[in-house]
This record gives C-alpha cells, structure tokens and sequence, in this order.
C-alpha cells in the first residue's frame, strides 16, 4: 500500500505543477507613441489585436501612452523591468529605444511596428503599405471628375513618403494626366497628431479643384476627415477600416494588418513560438489590403474593383513591382 502511495505522489505533483504553469497569465505592455488610443488608425488597430487576443487567452495588458517621445525608452525599460513576457512598440519611433533595451532583457519578447531593430529578441514588423495605395491610386484616378487628386502625409519622412510614392504610381498607371497634390503636416513626429492642420491643408487643396484626398497622417487624417465633410468631397482612409467614418464620403481604406499582426505576435508568445528578425507584410501575404463594405460599396463601380483586383492580382503575382522610394522610379 505504501509503495503504491509513493507512486501516486509524483504524478500528483506533476499534475499541480502544470496546472499551475498553464494557469499563469501573458504580461502584455502595448506601448503608444504620441497620440495613443483615438487616432480612429494605427494606435487603435494595435489595441485591436491585443484586445481580441486577451479575450481568447489569459492575458494581463498593460497600455502606455509616454506622451512624449523622450518618454519611449523609460517606457520600454520599465516593463522589461517587470518582466512582460511582450513589449510591443507602436510606431517607427521605438527603433532606437528598442535597439538600446532589448540586448538588455534577452529573454524578454519585443515587437517593433513599422520600423527594423537590431537585437534578435525583437520581430520588426514591416508593412509594404505602398502596395495598398497603389490599389487607393487606381481608384482615385478612375473615379476623379477634375483630374486633381490630394495627398497629405504626417511626418515627412521615408516610411510615410512611401504612401505617396505608391498613391501616385497607381494614379499615373490609370491616367498620366491627373494631378497630385502633396502636403505634410511637419517634419516632427507631433505632425502624427495635429487634426487642425490637417484640416486646413486639406481646405486649401479642396479648394484648388481636389476631389479626392488620400490621408496618411495619422491623428491629424481626423482634421481630413472634418474638411471632407465640411465640404462633401472624397476621402481616402489608411491603417484601419474608416469607411463608415463618413459613409458616401470614404471612397475606401487601406489597412495595414497591424491588428492581425498584434494578435499573431501574441498568440507566439502563447505557444512558445515566438521569434525575432523582420516580418514583412504585403498584398501576398495580407498584410495590406483595400477595403469594400457596405459603407462604400455603392462608390465603387464593378469596373473600378474589376481594374483594381486585376492590378492587386499582378502584384501578388510579382508582376508589377510597386515602387516605395523614388530611386525606383527613376530607374523604371
């Protein structure tokens, strides 16, 4: 009897231990920067994935908003303090928090969105966001009526420059004689949350004769969205589904899939599978992709999404290579 005894004990010990490993919670910090939550774009895709991924598993998320960008390192280092099983970054500006921290916290998972890092404990998610705008381009050309077509930008800098390289070779491959506009909020990471400015650039090329107006500035799209309304003319909304933000006005959105990514990089930290090192996201791999639902399904004729699922086919197919710097253009 005692012997059997002995032999139930370890089981029973296993079995607790276990238990006890499958019931501890995923530490999550989803950190902001600038604007955080409410940006109806980039922020709220990311709160998106990580909400829906702590209601399918036992997570504890932790939001930071540092408000300002001297405020990302502290922000990057007090969670790795706290042994988060996964920091994620959103936005190019923790590039260098990120390259500081994570050598320091090698066990400790990190995800960096829209920007590469070094250490080979951070996943770089990169979007090929230009793909998306190229598809944006080829609508906005075919549906314009004064063959003037907008584009205002937040910070002026490579990562966003490449939303408007990709809108206009799309516009160009359709109709070579319509005109772009381009404007940028400023050349600080501020320009991402300044809806007044944004709004009065998109007056001023609302007023000039452009119906159509592609917003890829995050917060500040929000002063877009306000001048679209204000004056019954197009807009064209990124990172997130806003088609129903101004139904009949929303010509589409394109995503980027930083809700599914989010979710994703959650769900490897889950299965222990998580790894480091660039992931890239484009119309192959549906990191991005235009939206049609029934906010603006009524806009787009069939010969429009016809035109534009021929060309997204072509790219996916790599056929057509979308340019994302200008160099590219120039060599083309």
């Amino acid at each position: 009897m005692l012997k059997k005894l002995w032999c139930i004990i370890p089981v029973i010990i296993l079995t607790c231990s276990v238990s006890n490993v499958l019931s501890e919670k995923i530490n999550v910090g989803l950190i902001y920067d600038v604007r955080g939550r409410g940006d109806l774009s980039f922020c709220d895709a990311a709160y998106a994935g990580a909400e829906k991924a702590s209601k399918k598993w036992d997570i504890k998320l932790k939001e930071v908003n540092p408000g300002q960008s001297t405020d990302i390192e502290r922000a990057v280092r007090g969670l790795a303090k706290l042994k988060y099983d996964i920091i994620i970054g959103v936005g190019f500006l923790f590039r260098e928090p990120m390259n500081r921290v994570a050598g320091d916290f090698p066990k400790t998972n990190f995800v960096l969105i829209d920007a590469e890092a070094n250490p080979s404990n951070v996943a770089s998610l990169i979007y090929k966001a230009h793909e998306g705008t190229f598809l944006a381009g080829i609508i906005a050309s075919m549906k314009t009526d004064t063959m003037k077509v907008g584009f205002i930008g937040g910070m002026k800098i490579p990562l966003v420059e490449a939303f408007e390289i990709g809108f206009e070779a799309g516009i160009k491959t359709i109709n070579p004689n319509v005109q772009l506009f381009s404007n940028y909020v400023g050349v600080t990471p501020q320009a991402f949350d300044d809806p007044a400015k944004g709004k009065e650039l998109a007056l001023s090329q609302y007023k000039k004769g452009v119906d159509i107006i592609l917003a890829a500035a995050g917060a500040s799209g929000l002063g877009v969205l306000e001048a679209a309304k204000e004056t019954k003319k197009y807009i064209i909304w990124v990172d997130s589904n806003g088609n129903s933000l101004a139904p009949g006005l929303v010509l589409t959105s394109i995503i980027k899939g930083v809700e599914l990514s989010v979710y994703q990089s959650i769900e490897n930290v889950v299965n222990d599978t998580f790894s480091g090192g660039l992931k890239s996201y484009g119309l192959k791999e549906g990191g991005v992709e235009y939206i049609v639902d029934e906010a603006n399904k009524d806009l787009l004729s069939d010969s429009i999404i016809q035109t534009v699922e021929e060309y997204k086919t072509k790219i996916i197919a790599g056929d057509i290579l979308v340019p994302s710097h200008r160099e590219q253009i120039k060599k083309e």
